[in-house]
């Protein structure tokens, strides 16, 4: 007598794997951030951790612009991944430090040890904002409190 082979069972595994599949974890890619009727410029498909803190710093000094006219002293602010410290130190990594520039003062930034101090993009905007203020105070020999435009 001849056996029967078993039905196959048909299993279910969700959508079929394609050129929609999310395959490096790098989020939706293709037509959905074209240019289109709804967004001319197309929507950006992504935004590295970087730009976002130079973008969070740009909008904080566009808020910051009236100091700058009124202040005498000329001012620039420059963003760097962390600061080169010798060899051996032990203190806490710097947040911010400034030096003096032709023509007036800088500001540096160091974005990773800010971003490692926080722990959300609230936290991350205070932080920026906290320490743009107390280095501005400390060039114009004004109260950060004062310079706070919130």
């Amino acid at each position: 007598m001849a056996r029967e082979p078993a039905p196959r069972r048909r299993e279910v595994h969700g959508p079929r794997p394609g050129s929609a599949r999310d395959r490096r974890g790098r989020g939706p890619r293709g037509v959905m951030s074209l240019p289109g009727p709804l967004s001319p410029d197309g929507v950006p498909a992504h935004r590295t951790p970087r730009v976002a803190f130079d973008d969070l710093v740009a909008e904080i000094l566009t808020r910051l612009d009236p100091h700058f006219e009124r202040e005498p002293d000329h001012v620039e602010v420059a963003v760097e991944e962390a600061p080169i410290l010798p060899h051996g130190w032990d203190d806490p990594v710097p947040r911010s430090i400034v030096t003096t520039a032709p023509g007036g003062f800088r500001i540096v930034l160091y974005r990773l040890p800010i971003i490692g101090r926080v722990r959300s993009a609230e936290q991350l905007e205070d932080m920026v904002w906290t320490v743009l203020l107390t280095r501005l105070g400390e060039v114009w020999h004004h109260d950060p409190e004062d310079l706070d435009p919130r």
